[in-house]
């Protein structure tokens, strides 16, 4: 089968070459798409418009986070049952997934409509904003099950080795969206509410390819919800095992108005800043969350097979893998981090001033892969304990109290050094739990010869 060739026939460096490159690709796929509506409402001129998709946008990145929950957790499940030759569980798993994603999905459109009124001003929806805020978060909440869907199937298939086709499908959604948002904002003249019709489309144009996948060609990927409904108290260990990845979104908007809020002694200017020498940072950041995403189902299954040769060899290359890449994307976002910074800042002080924070933010570069790796690791092993502490710990427990320890020592500069203390120590952790999570699995291996 497809999976097995995947994740245990083929040479190691292929099986990762294999999933990291489409993984890396739906990740800057998936950042052009949160990007486009707010581009082409843009180009209408009507800054309340563009406000209204500012401030409806926290509301969908929480659902974003419920899919990431689910497919996350459901593509380690799904890939550790494939190693332990567990077809049912993991056709179960698929399924809870799915039909998991529509119920939540389901719930959170309810929600949104029936407290439209109440939500909108604690948004910051003010009077001007309102019946474009409104109109496009009604039309998107519409969407959410869609949303939820093609996120998650897009991520559990490549439980079962179908790379390409995950890639695909998200490649179709981000498509379709980006073609219909000028037809529906300027040609049928709909603005900020025919965006967001076309972002209901490109979703539901996704989730239809993934269902069209299951149908004709899933090996384990399913919409039975036979299996779903005999089997749903095991939909709380695919939220358990996911939780970290929901956390580490979540969590990264609280730290970020902590951060905010220090920098705003210093003016608006040092926020723009922030936001614009984060962006450098983050593109190095994505580009190694991809890769260790993108290697998780290898690492789950051979987890689950026991295949302690082949997960060292994995965790070895990976390793080398991302130093390499942190490195070399450091070192050019270093050199190159005022023309960078200059794509979202045009004043030149405060462009000086985000190149200032710069090196701090990317100091950190050649070692956030591992902990990218070692979260995947151990929600690969099925440790939702581990993989929560960490995500609560970089995000929180650590950041927020140094943000505030290191602006006191440094003043502005401090706070963005603490988000690269916050990194680093967290590695630390990331590798230790990783280690003694490898070290359990080995001993258990050598219980079995």
């Amino acid at each position: 089968m497809q999976y097995e060739t995947l994740f245990e026939k083929q040479t190691v460096w292929k099986s990762i070459v294999s999933l990291a490159i489409p993984s890396v690709v739906i990740i800057v796929v998936m950042i052009l798409y949160n990007m486009t509506d707010m581009f082409f409402v843009g180009q209408l001129g009507d800054y309340n418009q563009v406000a209204a998709v500012s401030v409806v946008g926290p509301l969908f990145s929480v659902s974003a986070a419920v899919a990431t929950m689910l497919g996350s957790g459901g593509c380690a499940l799904i890939a550790k049952a494939l190693g332990s030759n567990d077809k049912k569980g993991a056709r179960t798993y698929a399924s809870l997934c799915f039909w998991g994603a529509i119920g939540f999905g389901v719930l959170i459109t309810a929600v949104l409509l029936l407290a439209r009124n109440a939500i909108l001003p604690l948004l910051g929806a003010a009077e001007g904003i309102l019946p474009y805020a409104g109109a496009y978060m009604e039309i998107c909440a519409l969407g959410v099950p869609f949303m939820l869907a093609s996120t998650t199937l897009g991520t559990i298939i490549r439980a079962e080795g179908a790379v390409k086709e995950g890639m695909i499908g998200n490649l179709a959604a981000t498509a379709v969206n980006m073609i219909l948002d000028p037809l529906f904002i300027f040609g049928f003249g709909m603005g900020v509410a025919g965006a967001a019709v076309a972002t209901v489309i490109g979703n539901l144009a996704g989730t239809l390819y993934y269902l069209r996948y299951i149908a004709k060609k899933a090996v384990i990927l399913n919409a039975d919800i036979r299996l779903a409904k005999e089997n749903r108290k095991a939909l709380f260990a695919v939220i358990a095992l996911g939780m970290p990845n929901a956390l580490s979104s979540i969590l990264s908007g609280f730290a970020s108005t902590f951060s905010n809020r220090l920098l705003g002694s210093y003016g608006t200017d040092a926020i723009a800043a922030m936001a614009a020498a984060g962006k450098t940072a983050m593109m190095i950041g994505m580009l190694q969350m991809g890769v260790c995403m993108g290697v998780q189902p290898l690492l789950a299954y051979n987890y689950g097979a026991k295949n302690v040769p082949r997960l060292r060899e994995t965790i070895r290359d990976v390793s080398l893998l991302t130093v390499v890449t942190g490195t070399v994307t450091g070192i050019l976002c270093l050199v190159f981090r005022e023309p960078i910074i200059g794509i979202f800042i045009k004043e030149p002080v405060v462009a000086k001033m985000g190149a200032a924070m710069a090196p701090y933010l990317i100091a950190a570069s050649p070692v956030i892969g591992f902990y990218y790796l070692s979260t995947n690791f151990v929600q690969s092993a099925g440790n939702a304990r581990s993989a929560t502490l960490m995500s609560v710990l970089r995000q929180g427990v650590l950041l927020i109290p140094l943000l505030y320890l290191l602006h006191a020592a440094m003043g502005q500069n401090g706070i963005a050094a603490a988000h690269t203390l916050a990194d680093g120590l967290s590695v630390g952790i990331g590798v230790f739990l990783m280690w003694r999570q490898y070290r359990l699995l080995k001993a258990e291996a050598k219980k079995e010869k």
